[in-house]
Order: structure tokens, then C-alpha cells, then sequence
């Protein structure tokens, strides 16, 4: 039987007396785009940042491709490629330099390092950009630049916080573009956190709504909206699950300024 790409049991995290991640199970199978869903505050970071290690798992369990994260950190991490929602890439550095950067920093072998360079930049569209530096990049440039700093490691688990955050809607399309041909190439599992139901709709295998903590619905894009009723559309199964309303878990106002930040600086 094939392990889960990733299996969350009973997880739970705390910030002091606030609950971020309340009993959350959740399995996503492997090859899929799984969308987390759901307003700021709704928890989808904190679970995301205890999968790939950045916070500990107790209680409750998480695997990846049969990995305990808990007892596993260092095996789990060589399975993961993370884009998160702050800018990772060296404006300073070439986009070379950064990805290269992040080869030596997963231990890419020394005699494939330039090559899987090359590839990852290949990816992502930038082989003809990769010897400026990344100060000169557009904000989709920036995007896909993060994304080959992911993908040097040629990791099993790809996880995207926000990948498109801030952008115009033809940068957006260009970052899911290389997002859906990467998949397709290479049949790594994605799971991507949006705010664009849009996208998630349109590439989003299965999708889970998370309000307050907990998975408040779980399937299809196609299935939730059918099951809330004819003509729905994601958004409107958003504000069904969410009451409409942002909550104030997961870093409340200093989460949205983050985020406001992030968009600013990627123009």
C-alpha cells in the first residue's frame, strides 16, 4: 500500500492560550496539488510549518512519505522543497549564486551541484536570466527564482505559503504555469496555501478549508461547491465555511502586515 504523501493525525499547536491548530486530520496523497484554504488566522502556516519541522508536533503525529517529523527532522527535510511567504532570495546574489546557494545548503553532491542547477533554473523558466542579480528581477522572476531554490534538491514534497502573493494576474498565471509543468514532469506532491480561490479552483487537485483551527471541509473543488448548490463558485464555499469573517489566531494583525509587507516588496 502507498504511503501518504502526508498524514496529519489529531494535530495541535498552541501560542501561549491560543489554540492555531486545533485536532487538524488530514491525509494528501502523493502526485497531488492540495490546496489549504482559509482566512488569515485560520492556522494554515502553523500546520504548515510543523510539516516541514519549523515547529514541534506534539500532540499528534505527522508523516511524510512514511517519515515520523518528529523523530525523522533531517530525513523529513531532505523530502521537502519550501517556498515560504517572506522573500528568501539574495537580491545581492545572481540568480545562479541563490539557487547555488541552496544546493550546498541540502547537500546537493558536489559533482552534480552544477547541474542541477542548470536544471532548476531550466524549470522555472530563467536559464537566460540566471547570471543578473536577483535585485533586478521582476516580482514573478522573484517568485520563480524561490521556486528553483526549492527544487535543487529534487524534493518529493513541494510546499508553497502564498507562492503568488502580490502579483499581477499574468506574473500569477506564469508561476502556476511552471508550478503545474514541474508536477507534471516530475509527479512531486504540492501543497500551496492562496487566498485566489481562483487558483485553487482552477489547479487544485483536492482542497481542504481550514476556519479557526480546524478542517471545516475537505474535497474537490468540484464537490464542494456542488454540495453547497447550483452555480456556486469556491468563494462562495469560502464565506460559507468562514462565516465571512477574519479571525485573529495564527499572529492576527502582525500576520496581515507581514503579508502587506510581502506584497509590497515583490511590487
Amino acid at each position: 500500500m502507498t504511503e501518504p504523501a502526508v498524514r496529519c493525525t489529531d494535530l495541535t499547536h498552541s501560542f501561549g492560550t491560543t489554540r492555531a491548530v486545533d485536532g487538524v486530520d488530514l491525509e494528501i496523497h502523493p502526485g497531488e496539488v492540495f490546496g489549504l484554504l482559509g482566512p488569515n488566522g485560520a492556522g494554515k502556516t502553523t500546520t504548515l510549518r510543523m510539516i516541514t519541522t519549523l515547529l514541534p508536533t506534539e500532540p499528534g503525529r505527522i508523516t511524510v512519505a512514511g517519515l515520523d517529523v518528529a523523530r525523522r527532522k533531517m530525513a523529513v527535510r531532505r523530502l521537502i522543497g519550501y517556498v515560504p511567504q517572506q522573500l528568501s532570495a539574495d537580491g545581492a546574489l545572481t540568480g545562479r549564486e541563490n539557487v547555488s546557494l541552496f544546493a550546498r545548503l541540502f547537500d546537493v553532491p558536489r559533482a552534480r551541484r552544477a547541474e542541477e542547477v542548470r536544471r532548476a533554473l531550466d524549470l522555472v523558466g530563467l536559464t537566460g536570466d540566471a547570471d543578473r542579480t536577483a535585485k533586478g528581477y521582476s516580482g514573478g522572476m522573484i517568485r520563480r527564482l524561490e521556486l528553483a531554490q526549492a527544487l535543487v534538491s529534487s524534493p518529493r514534497l513541494l510546499i508553497l505559503d502564498e507562492p503568488t502573493i502580490g502579483l499581477d494576474p499574468v506574473a500569477r498565471s506564469a508561476v502556476w504555469e511552471r508550478i503545474s509543468q514541474i508536477r507534471a514532469e516530475t509527479g512531486m506532491t504540492v501543497l500551496v496555501t492562496t487566498h485566489y480561490m481562483d487558483e485553487a479552483e482552477q489547479y487544485c487537485d483536492r482542497v481542504a478549508l481550514m476556519h479557526t483551527g480546524k478542517i471545516r471541509a475537505l474535497g474537490t473543488p468540484a464537490e464542494l461547491e456542488a454540495d453547497l448548490g447550483p452555480e456556486s463558485t469556491l468563494d462562495d464555499v469560502f464565506r460559507a465555511v468562514t462565516g465571512d469573517r477574519l479571525e485573529s489566531e495564527e499572529g492576527g494583525i502582525r500576520s496581515v502586515r507581514a503579508t502587506r509587507r510581502t506584497a509590497r516588496r515583490l511590487g
